[in-house]
């Protein structure tokens, strides 16, 4: 039986923030868990240039992101938060997004209050981004799945500022009245000064979006913003990662056309091979497989022995990933 906790079971047990990575698919998640991380995100903008070969313009439709988010949660053994962007549409697109992602499952969905998907600072009225948050809560009611209520106001925009504040601070008191947990993000915020002007006008848990760290210096630590209130902080690097390996390793090859580089770097999990199939351990399905049958059956890829998982990395049980 599958052992995974419920987000809000982490947040409960966790004494201070936690980096959450973003991803985009089952293998970026899977690396993320490998490497020990609780929770994962699943990036809208990630998604979007993974599954559809285009940066973010609003491309994902409900049905492709229900599936990713399907194939995601299901074969992961950490909680998945889904960015559902502004829910598709209006009120009830929001209802039917939130129970169609709560039941493909997904632990949090976060829902955005921009009016205009190439304006992300032109912000819906108050009132109407509430009646989301009210639908939402709605469709996520009796569910585990939890509510983030995420503004794209501009901190740079005192105006802004209060304004996204309180549509915030109104959808966490929303949520209290329904019994209900809901997070706050404003994703634009970009430094400490940023979080401490949110953190007193936003009292309930908040999220940190996008931590920056230009100069190889953090913007804040997760020090600071435990202080603040702030219980996760996102980070997008899967997917800028997997690009700069898959080139480096790209380069290396077409250059000399051969994969020997690749049989000498492993700079990340020192399994040294052409296939990522190790690193998700293929002997344990055997072993599934084998408590069915009561048959011995060694794995092999086209003829050829798979190495052991890497000891340094976690490893996920079978029944997680099934």
């Amino acid at each position: 039986m599958s052992s995974k906790k419920t987000l809000k079971q982490i947040l409960d047990e966790s004494k201070k923030c936690f980096l959450v990575p973003c991803v985009y698919d089952c293998a970026s998640n899977h690396a993320m868990e490998m490497c020990g991380f609780p929770v994962t995100l699943l990036s809208g903008g990630e998604v979007s240039i993974a599954h559809n070969g285009v940066i973010d313009y609003g491309f994902t439709d409900l049905t492709v992101l229900e599936w990713v988010v399907s194939r995601v949660a299901t074969t992961s053994s950490v909680p998945l938060i889904a960015d559902i962007e502004d829910g598709f549409g209006g009120p009830l697109a929001v209802y039917r997004a939130a129970k169609r992602l709560s039941a493909a499952g997904a632990a949090a969905i976060q829902l955005e209050d921009s009016a205009d998907m190439e304006e992300s600072t032109s912000i819906l009225p108050r009132d109407k981004y509430l009646a989301k948050v009210r639908a939402a809560l709605k469709a996520l009611k009796g569910t585990d799945c939890l509510l983030i209520a995420r503004s794209n106001a501009d901190p740079f925009d005192p105006e802004q500022m209060k304004e996204g504040c309180a549509r915030l601070q109104e959808a966490i008191d929303m949520g209290k009245e329904e019994g209900m947990t809901v997070l706050a993000m404003m994703v634009l915020i970009v430094d400490y000064e940023h979080a401490k002007q949110m953190a007193e006008l936003v009292k309930g848990p908040k999220i940190y979006a996008d931590v920056r760290a230009d100069g190889g210096e953090p913007a804040v630590t997760m020090e600071q913003l435990t202080d603040l209130g702030f219980v996760m902080c996102s980070t997008h690097f899967t997917l800028k990662a997997a690009m700069e390996a898959m080139i480096e390793h790209g380069k290396e090859n077409f250059k000399n056309q051969s994969v020997a580089y690749t049989f000498t770097h492993a700079s990340g999990t020192g399994q040294v091979d052409f296939s990522a199939t190790p690193l998700f351990a293929p002997q344990d399905y055997m072993k599934l497989e084998q408590s069915f049958t009561g048959e011995d059956k060694e794995y092999t890829i086209v003829g050829h022995k798979v190495d052991d998982y890497p000891e340094d990395l976690k490893k996920i049980d079978i029944e997680d990933r099934l």
